[in-house]
């Protein structure tokens, strides 16, 4: 991927444009893969630090103003469930929260995109505060690391699903998605990008793509969270401007472009899109598609009178689905005590 000439902070560089990097400042190119190594490998944070390296090209490059551009911890919160929370500090003092999903065998990140959100979903505490900007590739990468030291071991699951709309910050993400399998050895398989949807996107998305990534392995997670227009625009604003029919058909096309199936998420909110009707409609709407449902039970945030249905609800709604031959599955809710699960996480003002 081609490296903008006024991006000074390294991460997200590859080993080519560091190795480049190193040549352009005198120094031979195998000081280049020494960066790359103690940037990715050992998750130097600190030019300085990096002793491997000459005193005076270290010198050099601080002089041109080049930084790692890891973002700063500030707090850290962790739930009973042993999922941790991270709000971190970006270097124009905005903040975003990113979260460190353990299990027995893998440790998911939930990664921010932007700091805050425009999409403005009634039941997410994220877009409350409006967009501020979006984050860097550095600023992404650097959540990876930060819930790297927080755990002491790396994540092997990486989820687009904390603040703000990836699709919004489309080369940011693919860049960084780039980084992460290319630098960070993360199959794409294990990486997941998740979308409201953003009207003349989802093709946009697919052939940027495989322009940036060579082929498209990484899931692509839509989030419906109703089953009809008028239901959605209620949930979603920006809903109003992207109607239903089209939305699908561009997912459609996505399939078309990627091979690549699109899966599908649905928050459901108690006595208002988790009645029988509303799963026999889901059913109907992605029928087509033979993909995956992802069902999220409602995860409280301040402002808000939104119900989490109750366990026999959630089953039912499930069991409908199933008979209809669609395939079903519950996210559990990690870090509900946190303010830590999905929809709860929000820019913090210091």
């Amino acid at each position: 991927m081609e490296r903008n000439a006024k991006n000074l902070e390294l991460l997200g560089f590859n080993l080519a444009q560091l190795e480049a990097l190193a040549v352009e400042n005198g120094e031979q190119a195998f000081r280049g893969r020494q960066l790359y190594q103690w940037l990715y490998e050992k998750g130097i944070c600190n030019l300085e630090d990096i002793t491997v390296l000459p005193k005076s090209w270290r010198g050099l490059l601080i002089e041109q103003g080049f930084t790692v551009g890891c973002l700063n911890e500030i707090n850290r919160s962790k739930s009973i469930d042993q999922t941790i929370k991270l709000l971190l500090s970006t270097k124009d003092g905005e903040t975003i929260e990113t979260v460190g999903i353990p299990s027995r065998n893998r440790l998911t990140i939930c990664i921010s995109s932007q700091i805050g959100c425009s999409m403005g979903c009634q039941f997410c505490a994220t877009g409350k505060d409006g967009l501020r900007r979006s984050l860097r590739v550095n600023e992404i990468i650097s959540q990876f690391f930060a819930i790297k030291e927080a755990f002491g071991r790396r994540p092997s699951h990486v989820v687009f699903m904390g603040m703000g709309e990836p699709l919004l910050n489309i080369e940011p993400v693919l860049s960084s998605i780039y980084c992460l399998n290319k630098d960070l050895g993360i199959g794409q398989r294990r990486i997941t990008l998740s979308t409201v949807g953003v009207r003349n996107t989802l093709p946009k998305l697919a052939e940027m793509a495989l322009k940036h990534l060579g082929s498209v392995q990484f899931t692509l997670a839509l989030s419906l969270h109703a089953p009809n227009q008028n239901l959605r625009e209620g949930l979603i604003p920006s809903a109003k401007n992207y109607p239903l029919n089209i939305l699908m058909e561009d997912c459609r096309h996505y399939l078309d472009i990627t091979g690549r199936r699109v899966s599908f998420e649905y928050i459901l909110l108690g006595h208002l899109n988790d009645h029988n009707e509303h799963a026999e409609e889901l059913a109907d709407l992605v029928g087509g598609f033979q993909s995956h449902v992802n069902l999220i039970a409602y995860n409280p945030i301040d402002g808000e009178e939104f119900q989490r249905p109750s366990f026999k609800r959630i089953q039912n709604f499930m069991n409908i689905l199933e008979r209809r031959g669609i395939a079903v599955s519950l996210r559990s809710s990690r870090g509900l005590d946190k303010n830590a699960a999905c929809g709860q996480l929000r820019r913090i003002h210091l």
